[in-house]
């Protein structure tokens, strides 16, 4: 595996992506950007000396200062302004592998030559990534349209000399990183800040990093639902491939395979059962997990195509001698997909939690609440309880964000996507359905200790003892958030392959 990504005139694709965080590797940049970005820059150069012209954001103020031309002598200033005026983040701080996204994005949708930033300037955002510089950037401030201003306000304060960094793991001036990387400040040119700051690769980098949970998540989800059939002791009627060659949504046709592949071979599944069909949170498992991962390829789409665009305003194109003003930094595309996934995934929790309950509802041979001595033991009655608190509360953060919108910049932004909501609700959605799928875990592996000498499939068999190594049986009753935070790790670091 190579030890670097260089960004090129080729598509990013998901794989890279996930190589880059996984593999911890450094970005490149080819020549071929290099000299787009440049041939980008030289042309603004001449335009600005031979024309007077009003260029939004190049020689103008920005939203509803539009027509407020800004003299020739404060094109430079103007863009220093409007990085310091914009850094008005609030809430809590973004996770880390996000702003390296940040880092990322911003650095691809520059790279078209489209934006008018200097090759300087890229290759800054490049030695901040590779050196681990990462800005410090706040959850709150970011409407979704005009781009988010105000978290790429706070990336970008770095190149300046302004703002604060995480540096060597420690948080420091962004002025004092500098130093000790015996980095000038980048002097910016006319329309540089506004290229950083419009944009989507807020939106885009929490979408991004949200997708790669889903993609393990839903891989456990199948995982975990298997073990949770044997130690239910359920029926494979409803995975008989019949079934959904005659509904054959391409989700559900996967899922009842996986999960037909999971449970093959298991002695507790090929035994005779006394009932006719099980409940809904199994019975309709391929329904229910395949309709999420069909959403999860849709919405996977969408954002490989947005990271592989220009959505800074306006956009340049020296081969057609023209600059154009439009809307691309608005996050539409990008706030109904991160509705459309926290709904998705947020019903990986809502089925898993009921397979929750009825394995700990006194059903099929197996103790109430698994544990011996009911009653003098609780057992696993709260873990149930948590699970179900919390996937009420997705029920709650899946109100979509997308349908909402409120006028800014004095009416001339009168219509914003809230996509940046929409993108940090999802990663505490995301969150939420691994806590949920690590109580199912802890339950369903409890449940198949009730059913021995019984034994499970090869594959479950080694998911049950390689959880077994880090959470033991529960004989009696002990502290339960200790396994089930445990279980989240142990989901978090699992390979269902």
């Amino acid at each position: 595996m190579k030890n670097n990504l260089t960004i090129d005139d080729q598509w990013l694709h998901f794989i890279q992506i996930k190589n880059l965080l996984n593999l911890d590797q450094q970005l490149t940049i080819s020549d071929s950007v290099i000299s787009q970005i440049d041939k980008c820059r030289q042309y603004l150069n001449k335009k600005l000396e031979s024309s007077d012209a009003l260029m939004y954001g190049v020689n103008t103020g920005f939203g509803f200062l539009q027509n407020v031309r800004i003299d020739k002598d404060q094109i430079e200033q103007l863009q220093y302004n409007l990085l310091k005026s914009h850094a008005c983040g609030l809430g809590e701080e973004v996770p880390h592998d996000i702003v390296k996204l940040m880092l990322l994005l911003k650095i691809k949708s520059l790279s078209y030559g489209n934006s008018g930033v200097q090759v300087e300037t890229v290759i800054r955002l490049m030695d901040m990534y590779n050196n681990d510089v990462l800005p410090v950037i706040f959850t709150q401030g970011s409407l979704g349209a005009s781009g988010d201003l105000s978290p790429l306000s706070h990336m970008s304060l770095p190149l300046i000399g302004l703002g604060e960094v995480y540096f060597k793991g420690v948080k420091m001036p962004a002025g004092k990183a500098l130093q000790q990387l015996d980095w000038e400040p980048i002097k910016l040119q006319s329309k540089e800040g506004l290229a950083l700051i419009n944009g989507t690769q807020f939106m885009s980098s929490y979408g991004i990093f949200c997708l790669k949970k889903c993609e393990h998540l839903l891989k456990m989800a199948d995982l975990i639902t298997a073990l949770s059939y044997d130690a239910f002791d359920c029926t494979t009627e409803a995975l008989n491939e019949l079934i959904h060659k005659v509904r054959p949504h391409k989700g559900q046709v996967e899922t009842a395979s996986t999960i037909n592949k999971y449970l093959k071979g298991s002695e507790i599944i090929s035994r005779k059962k006394q009932q006719v069909q099980d409940p809904y949170s199994f019975r309709c498992v391929p329904q229910v997990h395949g309709a999420t991962k069909d959403t999860f390829n849709y919405v996977l789409q969408v954002f490989i195509q947005e990271i592989n665009s220009v959505t800074d305003n306006p956009n340049i194109f020296p081969d057609e001698d023209i600059i154009v003003s439009g809307g691309n930094f608005h996050g539409q595309p990008l706030a109904l997909t991160l509705d459309f996934l926290s709904i998705a995934m947020s019903e990986l929790a809502n089925i898993s939690e009921r397979r929750i309950y009825q394995l700990i509802s006194g059903q099929r041979n197996l103790p109430l609440f698994l544990v011996k001595e009911p009653g003098l033991n609780s057992g696993f009655m709260i873990p149930q309880y948590t699970a179900a608190g919390i996937v009420s509360e997705n029920k709650q953060l899946c109100t979509p964000a997308s349908v909402d919108s409120i006028s800014s910049s004095n009416n001339q932004e009168d219509h914003v996507s809230m996509g940046a909501n929409a993108a940090t609700k999802l990663l505490r959605i995301v969150n939420n359905v691994e806590k949920v799928l690590a109580i199912e875990l802890l339950s369903a592996a409890q449940a198949l200790d009730f059913r021995r000498p019984a034994k499970s499939s090869v594959i479950l068999e080694k998911l049950y003892t390689d959880f077994r190594k880090v959470v033991s049986f529960n004989e009696v009753d002990r502290v339960l958030h200790d396994d089930m935070i445990a279980a989240i790790s142990f989901i978090q670091n699992y390979s269902a392959e």
